[in-house]
């Protein structure tokens, strides 16, 4: 059985988190509630240019396609010019795109706009990531993700609810709220992410981590894959073909996708910081057990949804599984990297942008040529190799602190 870590109490985590970390969160809820706006508005914002299921899904993984591309170019950026300049140069970049994706006059116009903000999330993701990995220590990492996700969290709560409002007025407008929420979030960055261990010159280029001395550990090739299936069989999904088998197969309305999305969200804020806790305290390998599992059975619900209350049901359990799936993979590679470390963080990053460019696509393809059940159960049989591999993880929390 592997040891208790000492426990910190959950109402002083905040207070032990690092003020970067601190302006980090503040920042990224700006983001995260842009984006929840225009989470469920996507699909039938790209639907409504009279273009198929799979081209919709293309839209989506048009923009991780860019992230995928870009993973090891930011990585690169971080190295040089520091955490502060690229997340707030990278929050800039998305801003402008949706902009240009609110005002887009046909399909191929959205496909480009949506694409070119791919390299700007791709930036500022990676940047936020190393932001946590500098400046917590080890036995606060899941909790202080937990609570990164959470921020992005209270924006997707309530994100979505404001978007299944503007959705009723207009399929552009969510587009025009994120803009704005971005500039917001790039502005608090840049006034505040001035710590001097994240200026490029804190670490010394001898104690560089390559990507080759990465992928010789075990628990690294596990967190890649795990995040390229989660990617694939569960995010993918649920930004293409969800939405459209609600409107389309249960008959649903736009506004009931923003709403059934904002719950999701709400369970799984509520049981991220006990995630966290459990993972600090018990290793990472139970919390991706049990996520992985019950993620598994939520996505395993759509094939029996032929009912609204059904689909609800779905994604609530799958905001529970993703409240123990969010913050364990990058958990894990917090535990194993060192050093300047900037190219392994961003081609962790490709592992989950390479998954939702398969998910979205395959998912819709399959959708169009038989129905969403079989683009259910296809996503499914992939997220079942997750559940496989959660078993096999060697614990990182305990290893690393030999």
């Amino acid at each position: 059985m592997q040891p208790e870590k000492p426990s910190v109490k959950k109402e002083k985590v905040w207070r032990l988190l690092p003020r970067e970390v601190q302006t980090l969160i503040i920042a990224s809820f700006f983001v995260a509630m842009g984006y929840g706006v225009i989470v469920p508005s996507i699909p039938l914002y790209a639907r409504s240019f009279g273009v198929s299921a799979a081209a919709v899904g293309f839209v989506i993984s048009a923009f991780a396609i860019m992230r995928f591309i870009s993973g090891m170019f930011s990585g690169k950026l971080v190295n040089t010019f520091g955490e502060r300049h690229v997340y707030s140069f990278g929050v800039l970049m998305v801003s402008i795109s949706a902009f240009l994706a609110a005002i887009a006059q046909n399909y191929w116009q959205l496909l480009i706009f949506r694409t070119a903000g791919g390299l700007g999330s791709s930036m500022f993701s990676v940047a936020a990531s190393s932001v946590i990995f500098k400046s917590v220590n080890q036995d606060l990492r899941a909790r202080a993700q937990s609570i990164y996700n959470g921020g992005f969290l209270v924006g997707a709560i309530a994100g979505p609810a404001v978007g299944g409002f503007l959705m009723g007025i207009s399929l552009r407008a969510p587009f025009f709220i994120y803009s704005i929420a971005l500039l917001i979030s790039g502005a608090i960055a840049y006034s505040y992410l001035r710590a001097s261990h994240l200026e490029p010159t804190a670490v010394e280029a001898h104690e560089t981590m390559t990507i080759k001395d990465a992928l010789r550990i075990p628990a690294f090739r596990i967190a890649f894959a795990t995040s390229f299936l989660f990617g694939w069989a569960v995010l993918g999904p649920r930004l293409s073909i969800i939405p459209l088998f609600v409107v389309e197969d249960l008959h649903g309305s736009n506004s009931t996708v923003g709403f059934v999305y904002t719950a999701s969200a709400i369970v799984q804020g509520a049981f991220l910081m006990k995630a966290g806790h459990l993972s600090d305290r018990k290793g990472r390998r139970l919390l991706l057990q049990i996520g992985s599992t019950v993620t598994w059975i939520g996505m395993a619900m759509f094939l029996f949804a032929n009912h609204e209350f059904i689909f609800i049901a779905a994604m609530l359990v799958l905001g529970f599984g993703t409240a123990f799936m969010s913050a364990t993979p990058s958990s894990i590679v917090g535990d194993v990297i060192k050093g300047k470390s900037g190219k392994v963080i961003g081609f962790f990053q490709m592992a989950g942008d390479a998954g939702m460019i398969v998910g979205p696509i395959i998912s819709g393809y399959l959708a169009d040529i038989s129905n969403f059940k079989m683009a259910f159960a296809a996503t499914l049989a992939v997220y079942s190799i997750t559940v496989l591999l959660a078993w096999r993880l060697p614990e990182t929390l305990v290893a690393t602190k030999d």
